[in-house]
């Protein structure tokens, strides 16, 4: 099975693939950069993408019409290494304090995933961005900016969609993004009006869909 999808949904859709023995390989990262691989032709049996996006495809016909199922809403969320006193972040405040003690501030594409455009507003609006330009650390996605903070060293703090935190070893969720300063990006998962797997690709997005225990567990809040 084919992928052109978010790197939010990587984990859950490893979880369930390896459940259900399906192979699968194809592309997983910041969302700007999945939408244009999926314009430029990659191929694939199943999309997973904000659900603006999806929607947006759909209406071209780009998408199999009414395949479209929502996998829930994923928090922009805060990470600290594996086994570290979580920091508090409930509030600008905290969050601004935790974020220039941290040595070094790990966070995706600024111009092209999700969390990374967000997180850089954030800075922003918390006005220490200039301060704390030095310790950036920018990845071209989520899962590759987490995984490169597992393996740092001394106080790093980093923000991605919270799927990715979870799915990544050696890091660990302290919490989303506090009230002002939060946002909650829903995905949806559809079947490519092309996919060479038809058939196959709606079984696994209705497997998506009928997998709320899974979705949780993975980071997703569903209703």
């Amino acid at each position: 099975m084919r992928f052109v999808s978010a790197g939010a949904a990587q984990g859950l859709v490893a979880t369930l693939a390896g459940r259900e023995g399906i192979a699968i390989e194809g592309s997983f990262g910041a969302v700007g950069a999945m939408v244009e691989k999926f314009r430029g032709g990659e191929a694939c049996d199943v999309v997973i993408l904000t659900r603006k996006q999806v929607a947006e495809l759909e209406r071209e016909g780009a998408l199999a019409a009414g395949s479209a199922v929502d996998l829930g809403g994923v928090p922009t969320a805060v990470a600290v290494l594996a086994g570290r006193t979580a920091p508090r972040v409930d509030d600008g405040d905290c969050l601004r304090a935790t974020l220039l003690a941290a040595d070094a501030i790990y966070f995706p594409d600024p111009a092209r995933a999700t969390a990374g455009i967000h997180f850089a507003a954030v800075l922003e609006q918390l006005g220490i961005a200039a301060a704390v330009a030095h310790r950036i650390r920018n990845f071209p996605n989520g899962a590759t900016a987490m995984r490169e903070m597992a393996a740092a060293s001394g106080h790093p703090v980093g923000c991605t969609q919270a799927t990715e935190i979870i799915a990544t070893p050696g890091v660990q969720l302290v919490g989303p993004l506090p009230a002002g300063f939060d946002l909650e990006t829903v995905y949806t998962a559809a079947v490519n009006a092309k996919a060479a797997d038809p058939e196959g690709a709606r079984r696994f997005v209705a497997l998506l869909g009928a997998a709320p225990h899974e979705r949780r567990a993975a980071g997703f809040r569903v209703p």
